[in-house]
């Protein structure tokens, strides 16, 4: 399946994005563990957050929707095997959380993913583990995972920081139910710490909050901390929210993005102050953010390691930039759905863009672009980005349009109404 972009501008419109895929999948984590029932309310119903449910209620787990919604029947942390393994498909954050989640399950758990989900990092997951007593292996040759857990022991434990931060987050929501006190290290180099701390703020949410430094770095739980079950509303999605605010960066003109708040738990809502500082005026209201393009766009130097989903979407508004504009300090988006960095630097070429591409990130320079069939790389978050760039160029086509429902079901709608 093909879609072709229609050019359009200046934009009058409003756009909204769905709640937050990061903050709902924590919060399901720590719903599933409190004793009593939740209501996590502006849930994400993204294909992964799908995913994630399907395998909590195969855990013995409780969930179901219920409008926009979710209702979690907490298990108080007392988990059971499936017969069958859990379908994780290429979801990494609903891979990582599960298999933390597994260790406090009665028997042997199994994931199975995707042949991309192979590709991607999860041994720095397994080793933590693995020293707090979980037997962990990932099958060789296999994107197959087996956890036997019911055994996670208190003591120390270190975990790297530096291929991501969902390894760390991960066990931070299930170490308040480790049999013994954790003192839990963080060794190397801490990418995307707003996610972290997102993780914190959710956990707070629902009665725990380890003792932590303000460096990220150590963190002490106290064996029977217990989360509390509670009602729960989760953000609108940043991430999701990047491609209203660039739709009108790069078409010009004006469009409200509701439900919006710059002020976030998450790292992606920096991606207003990143197109102010480009030239547009980007505006907190009561029902979102009203975002203004008058002028000409300029490029800018990014630092966008507390930022990365939204790497994509600064990519394809650079292109319209007068300028050079450099991302810097995103090396870990070589492991996301797809190897970011390149592929971005393939797609973008195919419109004449000139892009250089880096270990740790890119340069884009302005130049002509015309109109080219781009490949997805069943990567979302390339499908929205580059959906962004035929609001200029025309003959812009997106190959697997439909791969947007992963974490954002009624893209394709938001973008009409724009």
């Amino acid at each position: 399946m093909v879609k072709e972009i229609a050019t359009r501008g200046p934009l009058r419109g409003r756009f909204r994005a769905p709640g937050s895929k990061s903050i709902t999948n924590r919060a399901l984590v720590c719903a599933s563990l409190a004793h009593g029932r939740s209501v996590l309310e502006n849930a994400s119903d993204s294909d992964d957050t799908g995913l994630f449910a399907n395998g909590l209620n195969l855990l013995g787990v409780l969930v179901r929707k219920s409008g926009s919604d979710l209702v979690v029947d907490g298990s108080g942390g007392g988990l059971y095997a499936p017969k069958f393994p859990i379908p994780v498909g290429n979801a990494g954050t609903t891979l990582r959380f599960l298999l933390s989640l597994a260790a406090l399950a009665r028997g042997t758990v199994v994931c199975e993913g995707s042949d991309r989900m192979g590709e991607r990092p999860i041994e720095g997951l397994l080793e933590p583990l693995r020293s707090l007593g979980i037997d962990a292996v990932r099958l060789a040759g296999h994107a197959r995972y087996e956890i036997v857990g019911g055994t996670l022991r208190g003591g120390d434990v270190t975990v790297r920081g530096d291929k991501s931060s969902q390894f760390l987050s991960s066990l931070l929501m299930v170490l308040p139910y480790a049999r013994g006190d954790v003192r839990l290290f963080v060794e190397g180099e801490l990418i995307s710490a707003s996610y972290v701390r997102m993780t914190l703020d959710v956990m707070r949410s629902f009665g725990v909050l380890p003792k932590v430094d303000g460096s990220l770095r150590q963190f002490h739980f106290i064996a029977g901390s217990r989360y509390v079950p509670c009602q729960f509303r989760v953000e609108s999605d940043a991430s999701g929210a990047s491609y209203g605010l660039a739709a009108a960066a790069i078409a010009g003109g004006e469009a409200v993005v509701e439900g919006l708040k710059l002020e976030s738990i998450q790292g992606d809502a920096g991606f207003g102050e990143i197109l102010r500082q480009m030239g547009c005026t980007v505006v907190q209201e009561a029902g979102g953010v009203r975002i203004h393009r008058g002028g000409d766009l300029r490029g800018i130097e990014a630092d966008m390691n507390m930022m990365p989903d939204v790497v994509p979407t600064m990519a394809v508004t650079a292109l319209f930039a007068s300028g050079r504009t450099s991302i810097r300090n995103v090396a870990h988006l070589r492991y996301k759905e797809s190897d970011r960095l390149t592929a971005l630097g393939d797609e973008l070429r195919k419109l004449g863009a000139n892009i250089v591409i880096y270990d740790d990130g890119l340069e884009v320079y302005p130049g002509p672009l015309h109109g080219a069939l781009l490949e997805t790389h069943d990567d979302h978050r390339l499908a929205m980005a580059f959906a962004l760039a035929g609001l200029r160029v025309p003959g812009v086509r997106i190959e697997n349009p439909d791969c947007v429902k992963k974490s954002f079901p009624q893209f394709w709608n938001e973008f009409e109404r724009l």
